[in-house]
């Protein structure tokens, strides 16, 4: 399928979800392209809207294809697939490494609705 930019994705995604309108749920985006879709999703739905912030582990070989994230208090998801197929040696894969690479530091420590990371989705922050 082929949007025309991001906000037609959450248009597009958001029609599918529809049924969900009323249903208590929190749409979450993923900076950057993920924000404009979720931000459509949630004003469709009229659902709060929150930002998870993380940060792409790329492959050492490949830094532009990710092979996992690392989020909100050193949360980390790594694709097992992508490493395997990628090659990748278990140590990259050790915290200290990943943190170093990975580390979501640059961004605020201050949340949207005036939050710390550590304080949790707001319920009073709409689309």
């Amino acid at each position: 399928m082929v949007f025309a930019d991001r906000e037609d994705a959450g248009r597009r995604l958001a029609a599918r979800l529809g049924h969900l309108r009323g249903e208590p749920a929190v749409v979450l985006g993923l900076p950057r392209g993920g924000v404009p879709v979720a931000f459509q999703v949630a004003q469709a739905l009229g659902a709060p809207l929150d930002v998870v912030i993380v940060r792409k582990l790329g492959v050492p070989s490949q830094p532009e294809l990710a092979m996992g994230a690392v989020g909100e208090g050193g949360v980390r998801v790594i694709n097992r697939q992508i490493v395997r197929e990628a090659q990748v040696p278990e140590d990259e894969l050790s915290p200290g490494r990943t943190g170093r690479r990975g580390s979501c530091s640059p961004y605020p420590s201050r949340r949207p609705g005036g939050r710390k990371e550590s304080e949790g989705t707001p319920t009073n922050w709409s689309a």
